[in-house]
């Protein structure tokens, strides 16, 4: 056994492009030990520098361990893709197989950070040139919309995985985006992306980005110690089946298909959220809770957030659930959003907590709403979407 293959593969044992070295020793390491090891310092040749640039994502199979020591990964301006995906999933790939065991975590500080002139930006429902920035507007041949491959971290049918200890940067679209993943955890994530970037001098719009988002299917999750700020919403959990046909095309912004597996369940259940220390820069929510078209949203435990804005940014709402938007579907049944423990919430958005779809057979503890006017919960869509939610500590008005 090599020396490499005991303390971890590293891209600077190979040759070729950053990423084609990087993806060179998640191969060796897929094939041996399991574990990469990418250094702060880029090492190719006589030449080194202190960043990667890689031209398409990391894709990690089963079974293996990406440790960022200290470094700093960069999307390059040709880079039309995720930052690290699972290998299971991607572009033509019509049927998800399950993967497991996936961890990435980060030593010291650990950075992704987005192309300084992004050709693609945003989610699949927004135009390139139009309602957001990429430098694909327009160009022959290319998708003149978002999709899955501007989000940073992709993961799909993943189980008993790990993401901790990084921070991302100028994110492209959503930096986490998890679908049908379980037994799972993400802890000490940092996020600073603005809704805006500056290119070339010019101040250019950045749509969707979110910093993590369960999407459907997900469930036994804990997210703890989220800090930051982001353009969407920092922590989002969104039941929502806006997947394409066939997995894998490239007109929506989840990769997971329509098609059916044995045991498929689209619900989003037992999830712990706690310690969120951040804010949305762009206005929208720190939390966000949404689930539509029959999928339910339960067994959610929330504890600990404290909205950090500055003067002169305030968001939304600190929590929201549900929405009575018609284009999410209206306010879901009651009883479809259920057994949710939220406690501990200190808010200086425009509301505290609000409620604007349904919610049945919860508990919401311990809440201060400061620097806006108005009751720490409002329940947007009425009393007849509540049912046996018990509120108690509640403190507005400050």
């Amino acid at each position: 056994m090599t020396r490499s293959a005991i303390r971890g593969y590293s891209p600077n044992d190979f040759k070729g492009s950053d990423i084609e070295r990087i993806q060179q020793a998640v191969d060796a390491a897929a094939a041996g030990e399991g574990r990469v090891v990418i250094p702060r310092m880029n090492r190719c040749g006589q030449a080194s520098r202190d960043y990667w640039l890689i031209d398409s994502a990391i894709r990690l199979p089963s079974n293996l361990t990406l440790e960022l020591d200290q470094c700093r990964i960069k999307l390059s301006d040709r880079c039309r893709d995720n930052f690290i995906r699972s290998a299971n999933c991607g572009l033509g790939t019509a049927e998800i197989a399950p993967a497991e065991n996936i961890r990435i975590v980060g030593r010291g500080n650990a950075v992704l950070e987005g192309a300084d002139r992004p050709r693609s930006t945003g989610d699949s429902a927004k135009t390139l040139g139009k309602r957001t920035f990429g430098t694909d507007a327009g160009v022959a041949g290319e998708s003149q919309t978002g999709d899955w491959r501007n989000i940073g971290i992709l993961m799909a049918r993943v189980e008993h995985f790990c993401i901790a200890n990084v921070r991302m940067v100028n994110s492209h679209c959503w930096g986490i985006s998890l679908e049908h993943c379980a037994h799972g955890r993400l802890a000490h994530i940092d996020f600073a992306s603005s809704g805006f970037m500056i290119v070339d001098g010019t101040s250019r719009t950045v749509l969707n980005q979110d910093g993590i988002d369960l999407r459907v299917g997900c469930h036994d999750i804990t997210i703890e110690d989220v800090t930051g700020y982001t353009g969407d919403d920092l922590v989002a959990l969104t039941a929502i089946p806006f997947y394409p046909e066939v997995a894998g095309s490239l007109n929506a912004t989840q990769v997971t298909g329509a098609n059916a597996w044995e045991g498929r369940c689209d619900d989003i259940a037992q999830v712990t959220i706690r310690n969120v220390r951040g804010y949305c820069r762009g206005g929208h929510h720190i939390i966000r809770f949404l689930n539509t078209s029959g999928i339910r949203l339960h067994d959610i435990i929330l504890d600990s957030v404290m909205d950090t804005s500055p003067p002169g940014i305030q968001s939304f709402a600190t929590v929201k659930i549900g929405d009575n938007c018609p284009a999410w579907g209206g306010v879901t049944p009651l009883g479809d959003t259920f057994h949710f423990l939220i406690s501990n919430i200190i808010s200086r958005s425009r509301e505290a907590i609000l409620i604007a779809g349904s919610l049945s057979e919860s508990m919401i503890h311990h809440v201060i709403k400061s620097q806006a006017p108005g009751d720490p919960v409002v329940l947007q869509s009425g009393n007849e979407y509540i049912r046996n939610v018990k509120m108690t500590d509640l403190a507005g008005g400050y």
